[in-house]
């Protein structure tokens, strides 16, 4: 029943993949020309299957589905938009292809709640280096300090914002109604666990922690030809250390994984000494104590480290996140939901965040982790299968049909 909706899903996602702010690849950042490419073309969609449609003020598209009655409580069905560079065709919009054409699939039946699909407009926390933007306006978590956030050229989140039309004054205007019945995410696993196991889907009941933070390295520039080895203080080499000790600490710890993925180093020059150092770092784990600790230790470490190579650390906190739970009454709902579609209900946590845990600590959330072949995940090879996605279509139906008994009831 689902593999003809199944195919179009992924031709969509492969086609809102070529919206991009650069040619030949999937990069697609917060409020770029391209983001508004894939506004207007799930809008139209949203619109022939009988949807209102409207962009919040930070530009998340929301698309709702009226209800059997005016009074009818609400579930919000998303995820997001935006990209990391070079990125996949699949991970954040094809959970919110997968509730329009849940949508379509209902040919008009009205249930006893109404569906809103948001397609979150960051989440990714490129442009900005701090993520979640559009899913944190939905339950009011942005404040004037966020929204002087600046990206790489100094624009600030506000004037992104403005820039694109809109008025982060009305950001009140995005939080989410109060009659919400909780929040269900379609994502990709980002993993391997789904294909190793050989499983198409599982539920979500946990998202792990997470911490990120920057590590500025401020040294002396220099010449590299005439300052001696033992009269240098070269930032770059004081962040290697850190990196080199922070993959050490986190290999020693089980359960943790600690990433230093950006390293920004000035002036820049090959014949000149780094004189300044920036690396990022992000720490995970589902232990809110394991994480915290990791934090603190890997900040003391810079420290010494600075301390001993003549360095001054300037350190940044730029997101904290503790692990949060998914709704245990919408998960165990999901996992007969699959079972009925065909698939195990198989439960398992995630180790990357999603939109859904910053839903969570405001309603009853769950997710669907989708099979990603041979885990690939924010790479032009991402990739999932019709079979797959049929099922989890399915899956997301009994889902609705469920929950619609359970309102009724």
């Amino acid at each position: 029943m689902y593999a003809d909706v199944a195919r179009d899903v992924i031709s969509r996602c492969r086609s809102l993949a070529t919206y991009s702010d650069e040619p030949g690849f999937t990069t697609r950042t917060f409020l770029s020309d391209s983001m508004c490419q894939v506004h207007a073309d799930l809008s139209a969609w949203m619109a022939r299957v009988g949807m209102s449609v409207r962009l919040d003020a930070v530009g998340n598209l929301r698309g709702f589905y009226a209800g059997a009655s005016a009074d009818a409580p609400r579930l919000l069905v998303g995820s997001h938009l935006d990209t990391v560079p070079h990125a996949g065709a699949f991970d954040g919009v094809l959970g919110v292809v997968m509730g329009v054409a849940l949508i379509e699939t209902l040919h008009g039946r009205r249930l006893p709640f109404g569906i809103e699909i948001l397609g979150f407009s960051e989440e990714e926390g490129v442009r900005f280096g701090v993520p979640f933007i559009g899913s944190r306006a939905v339950v009011l978590d942005v404040d004037e300090a966020l929204l002087a956030v600046q990206d790489a050229r100094g624009i600030t989140i506000g004037q992104a914002i403005r820039d694109f039309g809109l008025d982060p004054a009305h950001i009140m205007d995005a939080r989410a109604e109060a009659n919400g019945l909780g929040y269900f995410e379609f994502h990709i696993e980002q993993g391997p666990v789904l294909d190793t196991l050989h499983r198409p889907l599982a539920v979500v009941d946990r998202i792990v922690g997470r911490s990120c933070a920057d590590a500025i390295f401020n040294g002396s520039p220099g010449h590299a030809g005439t300052t001696p080895m033992d009269g240098r203080r070269d930032a770059l080499a004081g962040a290697a250390e850190w990196i080199g000790g922070v993959e050490e600490y986190a290999r020693c710890t089980p359960g943790l994984v600690a990433t230093t993925g950006q390293v920004d180093v000035a002036p820049g020059a090959a014949n000149v000494i780094p004189g300044r150092c920036r690396v990022s770092v992000d720490v995970r784990h589902a232990g809110d104590d394991a994480r915290t600790a990791a934090i603190d230790r890997l900040r003391s470490l810079a420290h010494e480290i600075a301390a001993r190579r003549g360095l001054r650390i300037d350190w940044w906190p730029r997101f904290d996140h503790p692990a949060t739970t998914m709704s245990r009454s919408l998960v165990e709902m999901l996992a007969r939901a699959v079972e009925r579609a065909g698939a195990p209900g198989m439960i398992m946590s995630s180790g990357a965040g999603h939109d859904a845990m910053i839903l969570a600590a405001h309603m009853p959330a769950t997710m669907l982790f989708i099979r990603t072949p041979g885990g690939v995940s924010h790479h032009p090879d991402e990739s999932v299968t019709e079979g797959d996605v049929a099922i989890a279509l399915a899956a997301g139906m009994n889902f609705l049909d469920e929950l619609a008994g359970a309102v009724d009831g």
